[in-house]
């Protein structure tokens, strides 16, 4: 079944070019497939594979919207609705000028397998804008949100496609996303999560992320019969997911010793605790994107235009954006002692660092499942929202683990069954893969 897998992939490159973003994501889950289709040639017959690279329907419009001195900008606007096979699209919009149809594609693709990974019924899709809100008044962003909306609320809705945040839509962008949906639609439903906790929103879910991922590392670590319990770990990133991880691997009594962001990284061998984690919140509304200042603040070592990712520590949680881990930071990282990798963020680590990592039988998790608590926690504010009833900060956080311990389960029951313990890679995205394939089958040629 080789030569299928190969075929796909070829044909994705082909017809997708300029997006390598896009053909990583595949490529790492079809990696993971070949076994599956060996056992079950019924996926080949249905062209399961194929069929699951191809979106149901990419949505691309122009964003008009006008700045505080009255002059007119066009930003472009994107939705990937990747596949509905088990529920509703579901995935964040990102306001970045990175944004792009191969990068959110590859969000798309991922969020197929994350989402069924929750074992909630979510399927998976993504969107955004070139749009940057850093520098931009509340007027200015407000107007931009708006133009947005007005195209996008054709598309979405509670029962069809529900958006979230994401990198550059927090709950100021939400508010004016939801407001103006609202006032089109003339309906109040969960069409967005992250919504403010007054009118629909969810306990936990700037932190669920961050959360979830700390939830599974520490199921990692316990088949190495230890715990987060006096461990060093080096978090990537400051936003919602760093800001989530940090808080709960305090908890569980490790140490969390840098952040970074796109200048640099700091070092704060004291460990990033109290008011610390709390000037977080002030990097993260200063829209500055840069992490200096906890340097400045805290009288801390910062080194610019660097990665975290040579600092000896036991356990590394990248939790910034695609593609910050590589082949030289992979060695670094094994070189210094770290035992596991737990990914935040969407596809942190290349291939060909992957491939470094797996080769040293370190625990690693791929973000497709470790960093599935966000959504998970969506799912969980979608539930609220249809029933109209909220639920307490414990008992979100209690569903939230539960899920993750599940997803933990799950991927190491299946890469057992497939031939290969202990490899979270194969059994998130072979875990994934099944459930939506199976769908896709029962439901025709779709």
């Amino acid at each position: 079944m080789l030569d299928y897998v190969q075929n796909v992939l070829e044909e994705v490159k082909a017809k997708n070019p300029s997006e390598p973003e896009f053909h990583q994501a595949v490529e790492e889950v079809a990696e993971s497939l070949d076994i599956v289709f060996q056992r079950h040639p019924e996926y080949v017959s249905a062209d399961i594979l194929r069929r699951m690279v191809e979106p149901e329907r990419v949505i691309m419009f122009r964003v008009p919207w006008m700045d505080d001195q009255g002059d007119v900008h066009v930003n472009r606007g994107f939705r990937i609705e990747m596949n509905s096979a088990i529920g509703p699209y579901k995935g964040g919009l990102r306001f970045h000028p990175s944004v792009n149809l191969g990068i959110l594609k590859f969000l798309a693709f991922e969020q197929v397998f994350k989402n069924s990974l929750t074992t909630l019924p979510m399927g998976g899709g993504k969107g955004g804008s070139d749009f940057d809100p850093k520098g931009k008044s509340d007027n200015e962003v407000m107007r931009f949100s708006q133009s947005f909306m007005t195209e996008l609320s054709r598309h979405v809705g509670p029962n069809t496609d529900v958006p979230a945040g994401d990198i550059g839509v927090g709950a100021r962008e939400i508010g004016y996303l939801f407001g103006q949906y609202k006032r089109i639609r003339n309906e109040f439903t969960g069409v967005l999560t992250g919504k403010g906790i007054n009118w629909g929103g969810s306990l936990i879910r700037p932190e669920a992320t961050g959360f979830g991922c700390v939830y599974f590392a520490e199921e990692m670590l316990k088949t190495r019969n230890t715990s987060f319990d006096g461990k060093v770990v080096a978090v990537s990133g400051f936003g919602n997911v760093a800001w989530g991880a940090v808080q709960k691997v305090n908890e569980l009594g490790g140490k969390v010793v840098t952040l970074s962001g796109p200048d640099g990284f700091v070092y704060d061998p004291d460990g990033i605790t109290g008011e610390k984690v709390d000037y977080m919140l002030k990097l993260r509304a200063s829209n500055k994107d840069a992490v200096e200042d906890y340097a400045k603040e805290f009288k801390v070592e910062f080194h610019p235009g660097k990665k975290p990712w040579g600092i000896k520590v036991d356990v590394a949680l990248p939790c910034a954006t695609q593609n910050e881990i590589y082949p030289e930071d992979a060695k670094e990282l094994l070189k210094n002692g770290c035992m596991a990798i737990c990914e935040g963020a969407n596809m942190p680590t290349t291939l060909e660092a992957y491939h470094i990592i797996d080769e040293a039988g370190i625990l690693y998790a791929p973000g497709k499942a470790s960093n599935a608590g966000g959504v998970a926690t969506s799912g969980l504010e979608m539930s609220q929202n249809s029933m109209r009833l909220p639920w307490s900060r414990e008992e979100v956080d209690n569903r939230l683990h539960e899920i993750m311990i599940r997803i933990h389960e799950t991927c190491l029951t299946t890469s057992e069954r497939f031939g290969t313990p202990g490899n979270y890679v194969n059994g998130a995205n072979i875990a994934g893969f099944l459930k939506v394939a199976d769908a896709m089958l029962d439901q025709g040629l779709v």
